[in-house]
């Protein structure tokens, strides 16, 4: 069956009944496991209508294109952990060194549970890149410079300013580093820096603790 060609990445109705909601789960739950187990250049509609039990006219009636459907999985993604980050930051109970050791954590670990998927995400990225929905995602921006003003409340605002860029720069590049990674090596191969870091066990407890991350 041929792909439908659309540029749009915009859903064309939203699910307003449970039976609607149900439906759009189901397309949105084949969709992981079409994609984990295809990879993004064998995604496609009529697979993940095969696979989430629904005709491809249904899913057309929610999402207009492949691109939409891994669109809304990486928005998802985003989301969350965007949310799991957020609330690490803004939780002032704590002070703001032990939120640092506590963000790079969970973020170390949000990229060793979801590697494989978000591997597939990152090959399917030129689908919608480009679109403007996509250039729409938030950021986290106002949440890091809020976090800085009050980590750094005697710099500058040009030195909250780097060091914020400093810290969001390089889980960026960890997590580019995990996608250049693409698979676990076998077991008779060094393994890659973030593959280790993976391995290494993770308790809550270590989680806020001292200890480095290299």
């Amino acid at each position: 069956m041929t792909e439908r060609r659309s540029s749009s990445l915009s859903s064309r109705k939203q699910p307003q009944q449970a039976r609607s909601t149900e439906l759009v789960a189901a397309i949105l739950d084949a969709a992981v496991q079409v994609l984990a187990k295809e990879g993004a250049q064998r995604f496609t509609t009529a697979r993940v209508a095969e696979k989430a039990g629904v005709s491809v006219g249904s899913l057309y009636q929610y999402f207009p294109n492949k691109a939409a459907i891994l669109f809304r999985l990486q928005s998802d993604e985003w989301r969350q952990t965007s949310e799991l980050l957020r609330g690490i930051l803004e939780d002032v109970a704590r002070p703001p060194p032990e939120r640092l050791r506590m963000l790079v954590h969970a973020f170390i670990r949000s990229e060793c549970d979801e590697a494989a998927m978000r591997v597939a995400l990152h090959d399917a990225a030129p689908l919608y890149r480009d679109a403007p929905e996509a250039q729409d995602r938030e950021s986290g921006e106002r949440t890091v410079a809020a976090f800085m003003r009050e980590a750094l409340p005697a710099a500058s605002d040009a030195t909250r300013t780097l060091a914020g860029e400093l810290i969001t720069t390089t889980l960026s590049a960890v997590g580019k580093q995990f996608s250049e990674s693409r698979e676990r090596p076998p077991r008779s191969t060094p393994m890659p820096t973030p593959w280790r870091i993976c391995s290494a066990p993770t308790s809550k407890a270590s989680i806020g603790s001292s200890e480095k991350i290299y």
